[in-house]
């Protein structure tokens, strides 16, 4: 559940009908990782399914009617308007890899470039970023990989109304070992940026 959670807090959002329903929903492009959620949260809703313009990836939805679930959402700071002011959850030390892989499923993102020291030498690196609207929330991310040994990263706003807390090479293949080896099993994940990070990890070996 702590993925869940970490991948609501990226793609989630809560609303309240006009006759005082309240529905907890994840709105992504990546339906087979919907039905995996699904089944995690043991629903029976149907995922919705919102055609886009042609050019744009189809959006699949599970949304959840649960006034108990939302509200303790909104326990953990994800209130309907937490985009800006949500702070990170208290989450036990044994599922933080969980919660973090989660966010970093929804509003993370890893990539390989060149780094160019001159006009001859270059080298090949990895970045990986978690994005939010909520300053707030990523230097509480910062710290709690801090606390288990990461380096500090660099939190900066970006261009528009958004923060990013981002990781080098050294960093990057820490957080990889962390999201995807903390436990046998693991199944929640997104295999595209799983693959990127094994795609570096190769290249140096």
């Amino acid at each position: 559940m702590a993925y869940v959670l970490g991948f609501f807090a990226a793609d989630g959002y809560i609303t309240v009908n006009k006759r005082g329903g309240q529905f907890w929903s994840i709105q992504i492009i990546d339906r087979e990782l919907l039905e995996k959620i699904k089944e995690v949260v043991k629903s029976d809703h149907k995922i919705g399914v919102k055609k886009r313009k042609e050019n744009e990836s189809t959006l699949y939805r599970l949304q959840i009617g649960s006034i108990e679930m939302c509200d303790d959402l909104r326990g953990l700071g994800f209130n309907e308007r937490k985009t800006k002011s949500m702070p990170i959850p208290n989450i036990p030390m044994k599922y933080l890899a969980d919660f973090v892989r989660g966010y970093f499923d929804g509003d993370g993102n890893v990539w390989i470039g060149e780094n160019y020291h001159n006009k001859i030498n270059h080298s090949t690196v990895i970045r990986t970023s978690f994005t939010s609207c909520s300053e707030k929330f990523l230097l509480g991310l910062q710290q709690k990989l801090k606390n288990i040994g990461l380096g500090c990263g660099s939190c900066y706003k970006g261009t528009t109304e958004y923060f990013r807390l981002s990781y080098s090479i050294n960093d990057s293949i820490k957080l990889y070992r962390l999201m995807y080896f903390c436990y046998p099993g693991m199944k929640l994940y997104l295999p595209r940026k799983r693959r990127v990070f094994e795609k570096f990890i190769k290249m140096r070996s």
